[in-house]
């Protein structure tokens, strides 16, 4: 399997959350979010300067700094 970082993902690409690599507050609120093993996210739309960018995520729409979703690997889904 190849693993991706989330940030990674182009609008319309879905991929499988396969770890996230952060700790204290962020990881805190990214699990709240649901972004945990086994969720499925899908690249909404990258801002212009290509920071934040929004993805759908267990019905809702989250925006990420790319500091941040570069530490959520990811296994891309081709549906």
């Amino acid at each position: 399997m190849e693993y991706r970082t989330l940030d990674t993902l182009l609008p319309g690409q879905s991929a499988v959350v396969r770890e996230v690599r952060l700790d204290g507050p962020m990881a805190r609120r990214l699990k709240e979010l649901g972004l945990v093993v086994g969720t499925r996210v899908r690249c909404l739309q990258k801002s212009p300067s290509g920071d934040p960018t929004a993805y759908w995520i267990r019905g809702a729409a989250v925006a990420l700094r790319r500091e941040d979703a570069g530490n959520v690997l990811v296994e891309r889904r081709w549906d």
